[in-house]
């Protein structure tokens, strides 16, 4: 039995729960079939009630809100329509409904955007106790190094595999790389060589059985192909012409809406050079902070202070909400950087293909 994670979920009035516990296909047909007898002889309920035991269809609840709490979700949420959620959360339902199947192999593609680090360190604790077979495909080396023991490379149109986690996969690749090149420069120091006589000596009957031996090697020699690397991705950051410390400073701020905290005297100060992550449950008040931060979001209580020469650049988590789905792209990046021409607007762009 195969289970395969869809990339979309679309809209419906079906409960969180209830759609999660759908992923388990033979639980939920047992389990509507008992919730309805009108057409089911007795017999049959006999039969249903033995496969429900056998399939312990009792802990399936149980199973489907360890799953949910795993991923981020709490119980207050069981009972909402999904169409309620915003898309990275319907995604950590489609997650959930995945993980819920009685499946032999799982194809999760992407399964981490939209998690958080919590929920990415649980699902790699379920991926690691899962008995069957896991096909992944994921950006995040660490996940692929905590849950991976083989790697199925795509490129050059070929697929290859390696033994081992990703930082395996990386060595074991470079070092196949390396042995390619040197191959092929090999193979053409020995072309150029037999070339060299075949066109020296072909004309000279002492030799012309020499050249015509050297002829037919070139002919079995088996065609090497070069180290074929993929374009590397290249960006950089502006230098900022001048800086002052602190950049930004909270003191003693409560933040929240409406005159309603959630997060109370908070004291951040943001200097140049600084590399600051923030970690919490969903719901603690990272978002809210970083609203607070960037000026979005003004304090109930205590002060905001920011530099004069602060230039700020933010990408949020529903950053798609805020671009016009009728420009192109380089009309919303001319937007930001009016003077800049349009050749090094689409430069910029390529260098993200």
């Amino acid at each position: 039995h195969v289970a395969h994670m869809a990339q979309e979920v679309g809209a419906t009035t079906q409960t969180a729960i209830d759609y999660v516990l759908s992923g388990d296909e033979q639980w939920y047909e047992i389990n509507a079939t008992l919730n309805d007898l009108s057409s089911v002889s007795d017999e049959q309920i006999g039969v249903l009630h033995q496969q429900f035991d056998e399939i312990d269809g009792y802990r399936t609840p149980t199973k489907a809100a360890q799953i949910m709490a795993g991923l981020g979700f709490n119980t207050n949420q069981h009972e909402l329509p999904v169409e309620g959620f915003s898309g990275g959360w319907r995604m950590r339902l489609n997650l959930a409904k995945t993980l819920m199947s009685r499946a032999d192999l799982m194809l999760l593609d992407e399964p981490t955007n939209h998690l958080d680090l919590d929920a990415i360190l649980w699902l790699e604790t379920w991926i690691n106790a899962f008995t069957g077979l896991v096909i992944v495909i994921s950006h995040d080396q660490t996940f692929l190094d905590n849950t991976v023991g083989h790697i199925l490379h795509v490129e050059q149109q070929k697929i290859t595999l390696y033994t081992g986690n990703y930082q395996q996969f990386i060595r074991t690749r470079h070092e196949r790389m390396a042995q390619q090149q040197q191959a092929f420069e090999k193979q053409e120091a020995t072309k150029a060589h037999l070339d060299d006589f075949i066109r020296r000596f072909r004309a000279k009957a002492s030799k012309a059985k020499q050249a015509q031996s050297r002829i037919k090697q070139l002919e079995r020699m088996a065609e090497l192909s070069p180290m074929m690397a993929d374009n590397p991705f290249s960006f950089r950051f502006y230098e900022p012409a001048n800086m002052s410390s602190p950049l930004i400073e909270l003191t003693d701020a409560d933040i929240g809406y409406s005159d309603t905290p959630l997060l109370y005297n908070a004291n951040v100060q943001v200097t140049p050079d600084t590399r600051i992550g923030l970690l919490g449950m969903n719901g603690a008040g990272k978002s809210t902070l970083i609203k607070a931060l960037v000026g979005e979001l003004g304090v109930l209580k205590g002060s905001y202070n920011v530099s004069d020469t602060l230039k700020l650049g933010y990408f949020n988590q529903h950053q798609m909400d805020i671009l016009d789905p009728k420009a192109t792209p380089i009309e919303m990046l001319r937007r930001l950087a009016g003077n800049t021409s349009d050749a090094m607007l689409r430069s910029f762009l390529g260098s993200f293909d």
